[in-house]
């Protein structure tokens, strides 16, 4: 199982803090952090918006990621928009 964290306004447009992947079956398990994004945005138009239209930041057991970056069965996934400071 891969855990996937939203944070901030992915949390508050999808109306979900969590949700749980699973990687029982190898073969449709996401591999990397953009076959993940990809799987997200299926579930939905207001999903797809925030995985498949804008940019999201993305964190792999606490250590930020790229859409290359692997991913495997037990990892903490979160996600949550770019931050901007003044």
């Amino acid at each position: 199982m891969i855990k996937v964290l939203l944070f901030a306004q992915i949390r508050e447009r999808l109306d979900c803090a969590q949700v749980n992947i699973s990687t029982d079956k190898p073969s449709t398990a996401p591999a990397t952090i953009a076959e993940l994004k990809t799987l997200l945005a299926q579930r939905g138009d207001l999903w797809h918006l925030m995985f498949a239209e804008q940019q999201v930041l993305s964190a792999i057991n606490k250590v930020m990621s790229t859409d290359d970056s692997p991913i495997q069965a037990g990892d903490e996934v979160a996600f949550f928009p770019p931050v901007t400071g003044g």
